[in-house]
């Protein structure tokens, strides 16, 4: 059997950098396996690689600003919650594409994070969520593409970044980190 795919979107370099120094920092040590990452598609059937890397293409478009609008508990963890309509148009142009191939997972609607703390007991979790809730102020990131993933039953192995064309005049796109 065909190991499943993942899709990811992909960050502009400072924010995956500052993501992941943060991811580094607050997950147990060695229970980390990937980078930060915003996850689109958990697990797409792995024999549909080459129409996935196609349709990836199709979609692309332009590179555009996401949001990070919040810190939000996932019970053992912590995640930046992102907002960005572009994300979630382009993740129904995908979903509608693969949506006989999805699990029920994917199905969902999305609500896309970067989970920068996991594994944890919920106490520190609760502790770490005050810590980074008190110095939050919302800010922009760019999306600049997806990432296609192969899940090899604990690691991913990266197979291909499909970028975005530059940000045009009015899709937004600047990095603002204050």
């Amino acid at each position: 059997m065909t190991p499943p795919l993942i899709v990811t979107l992909a960050i502009d370099d400072a924010a995956q950098e500052r993501f992941d120094a943060e991811r580094e920092r607050l997950f147990p040590p060695g229970r980390a396996q990937v980078g930060a990452h915003v996850t689109l598609f958990h697990a797409l059937p792995g024999a549909l690689e080459p129409q996935v890397r196609a349709d990836l293409g199709d979609v692309s478009g332009a590179a555009f600003p996401v949001r990070v609008a919040g810190i939000v508990a996932l019970g053992r963890g912590v995640a930046y919650l992102l907002a960005s309509p572009e994300v979630t148009r382009r993740h129904r142009v995908l979903q509608r594409l693969w949506w006989p191939h999805l699990t029920a997972q994917d199905q969902h609607g999305l609500r896309p994070h970067v989970t920068v703390q996991n594994k944890v007991e919920p106490a520190e979790a609760r502790a770490t969520l005050a810590v980074l809730r008190r110095s939050f102020r919302p800010y922009d990131v760019t999306a600049v593409g997806f990432e296609l993933w192969r899940y090899d039953d604990g690691p991913w192995t990266h197979l291909a970044r499909i970028p975005f064309a530059p940000p045009t005049a009015h899709s937004g796109g600047g990095t603002n980190s204050g």
